[in-house]
């Protein structure tokens, strides 16, 4: 079965990019082929992190988008990983919902999950809706709940719409805060997550701070197996 794993959310700053670095990681730490397209124009993060796994994708050209399935399809057991820009959402849902794409995944053998990450304010809240409204229980969900950008999701529970996306099969993974120090250390020696667990990988990473970050991967990685990449 091909594997396509869209990680959006819309909003910009959420931590799209953070997560799609996480699920790349994930699958070379744990040997499962892969293969990135990145959406982002001006700064894409898996061609900045994992330029070796990504190429880039042009999101309002629907051959481009295309060649993402076709990509599935040529070598099922590669997991595919698409980081969505922001301000992607419409251009990626009209092509979906013209090429009848939810429709024929099943004849193609082919999984479709959408990581709809959030960060705790109501902007979050507001595109989730949408994207229900749109989708409903058609489409295989992830709420990521992403606790960098803080961990009080209040908003989103009162808002009634996480009980709804459960009820319509979503499933839900939090992602823990990890300190700031070291997430912009990463960050300005352009590493990716493994060398920032290992010595003389990023830059004046110490050793706590190396042991912060291995426990924050081992953390994220328990939560994305049991939801299966």
């Amino acid at each position: 079965m091909g594997r396509i794993h869209w990680i959006g959310g819309e909003k910009g700053g959420v931590g799209k990019s953070l997560m799609a670095r996480l699920l790349a990681q994930y699958c070379i730490d744990h040997e499962l082929p892969f293969v990135g397209f990145d959406t982002d124009k001006s700064h894409g993060a898996l061609l900045r992190f994992y330029a070796d796994y990504t190429s880039p994708v042009v999101i309002d050209r629907y051959e481009s988008l295309d060649h993402i399935i076709e990509a599935a399809g040529a070598e099922p057991e590669r997991r595919v990983l698409v980081d969505l820009a922001a301000q992607t959402q419409g251009a990626l849902e009209q092509w979906m919902e013209e090429s009848g794409l939810l429709d024929i995944a099943p004849e193609l053998d082919l999984q479709i999950r959408y990581w709809q990450v959030m960060d705790s304010g109501r902007d979050s809240v507001d595109l989730l809706r949408a994207l229900l409204d749109r989708f409903g229980g058609r489409l295989d969900i992830v709420l990521v709940l992403n606790q960098l950008r803080g961990d009080d999701f209040g908003i989103l529970e009162q808002s009634g719409q996480k009980q709804r996306a459960l009820e319509l099969g979503a499933r839900i993974m939090p992602l823990k805060r990890l300190h700031e120090a070291a997430m912009i250390k990463i960050d300005s020696a352009s590493s990716s997550f493994w060398a920032a667990t290992h010595s003389g990988g990023a830059h004046e990473m110490g050793i706590l701070e190396r042991q912060r970050v291995k426990t924050w991967l081992k953390n994220a990685y328990q939560d994305i197996s049991a939801l299966g990449v």
